[in-house]
């Protein structure tokens, strides 16, 4: 009986039994924060040209033309939406209210209020609008979305085919989910999210909203069960801003940057890879004024670790404009710190990319012939450079074809110029020996000129 008591005690005082358990129901959260989850009513006029299409002249239904030629049609969308304040701020996705001429924000009560649209940002899909009322309105908070593990429950409220006022419950599945954008960093959850709850809230079980529904992953078009959110310490940011001045303003440094592969972590004697690899730097910007170049593999920014190349563009879309940042890079294998001010990103150009994924490298076999790590190699002359369309500012070894069983398959092209070999310039294809014959093993690195595109690769031998 002791043993059994003392299993038991074992039992309350693990961690697994002391976390949360699964809630009994969400009734009392769905009481308290339906009232600030609203349904978006968007409509657009089209003109006579992008509506009903003439009928040709002479066909018997021509006559159509002038009672229909000049109707305008109108446009609806709908969607979800929550109020952050009382005075009636809504937040929401921008494609819910994209190219609206006017916008409609329905309260659960059945109250319908116009509203205007404060500001967008197309690039993370957020908007906010403006309710015009005259009395407090409920409204819900942002909580930190960095606090949503995978396994714990959330819930949605939207507004689904237009049903309104729906709930629906799941955990969150993953984090971190990237879907093609720029600075996407989603939280994934198996909640239902369907047409027209784009834009409604994702709240933890403390009733804070963690993320903002915006789209989901299905080869139906109805979900499946990975629907994907804005994580609310990103939208926070942005919706700060578009009400403080009804758009964006994020950081830039103005490069190219490119992920690094785990041989190329490898030669960089990582343990793991991790970082950013600068593939170009534009002239005249916060990083070239900083003394960042082409081939700096970006290790920590402000202080803070670069997970990798699609999480760098965001922390510097993040960064405070005008700010000094400590920027610790590895140059040619010599670690070193450099000071960059973060410049204004101008969002009708794109600052960052994220990824144009490439590597290459040689391996050394034949001495007399012109074939290195199963890379064959060419002079490169006027008529190679034609026939290949190389760069005109492209100067090194040409790359004129690639073994399918070599390492370099995959990561180097028939019309490669390889640049540096080991942060060396190599003009000949013996300087791309030497340098070989001299690594002392492990994988090589190579600069290579692709279309005037930088890529570094890393082949091993």
């Amino acid at each position: 009986m002791r043993r059994f008591l003392a299993f038991l005690c074992f039992l309350v005082l693990t961690p697994a039994a002391m976390a949360h358990p699964a809630p009994d129901g969400f009734a009392d959260l769905a009481e308290r924060l339906s009232p600030a989850v609203v349904n978006i009513s968007a409509a657009q006029r089209l003109d006579s040209g992008d509506g009903l299409p003439e009928f040709p002249e002479g066909s018997p239904l021509e006559r159509f033309n002038d009672i229909f030629g000049d109707a305008p049609r109108i446009a609806n969308s709908l969607g979800s939406g929550f109020i952050i304040d009382s005075e009636g701020l809504v937040v929401t996705n921008n494609h819910v209210i994209d190219g609206a001429d006017e916008v409609e924000v329905a309260l659960p009560d059945g109250r319908v209020f116009p509203a205007e649209v404060v500001g967008i940002d197309p690039v993370t899909d957020l908007a906010v609008l403006r309710m015009q009322v005259n009395e407090p309105l409920p409204s819900v908070s942002f909580g930190d979305s960095d606090t949503a593990r995978v396994g714990d429950w959330v819930i949605a409220i939207g507004n689904p085919f237009g049903l309104g006022g729906t709930l629906t419950a799941g955990v969150v599945s993953a984090r971190g989910r990237e879907a093609g954008g720029r600075y996407d960093d989603y939280i994934q959850t198996d909640v239902a999210i369907n047409t027209g709850n784009s834009g409604g809230p994702l709240f933890d079980m403390d009733g804070n909203v963690v993320g903002v529904n915006t789209l989901i992953l299905s080869p139906t078009g109805a979900s499946v069960g990975i629907s994907l959110s804005i994580p609310s310490n990103i939208a926070t940011r942005v919706v700060d801003q578009l009400i403080e001045y009804g758009e964006t303003r994020r950081g830039w440094l103005g490069v190219s940057v490119i992920r690094v592969t785990p041989e190329l972590a490898e030669s960089y004697e990582l343990d793991v890879p991790y970082g950013a690899i600068v593939s170009r730097v534009e002239a005249d910007g916060p990083a070239q004024e900083g003394g960042l170049r082409q081939g700096d593999l970006v290790l920590r920014f402000d202080n803070r670790r670069v997970r990798d190349s699609q999480s760098f563009p965001r922390m510097v879309a993040e960064s405070e404009i005008g700010r000094t940042v400590d920027v610790e890079i590895i140059r040619r294998d010599r670690p070193m710190t450099l000071r960059v001010e973060i410049g204004q990103l101008q969002e009708e150009g794109s600052e960052t990319s994220a990824a144009s994924e490439s590597d290459g490298v040689l391996d050394p076999t034949v001495p007399d012939s012109n074939v290195v790590l199963g890379m064959t190699l060419g002079a490169l002359d006027a008529p190679s450079r034609r026939r290949y369309r190389v760069d005109p500012d492209a100067e090194g070894v040409l790359v004129t074809d690639v073994d399918a069983n070599s390492d370099a398959a995959g990561k180097v092209r028939p019309g490669d110029v390889i640049e540096e070999v080991e942060f060396t310039r190599v003009e000949t294809i013996a300087d791309i020996r030497e340098i070989i014959a001299n690594h002392g093993g492990g994988p090589v690195r190579f600069q290579i000129n692709r279309g005037g595109q930088y890529v570094l690769q890393s082949i091993r031998p």
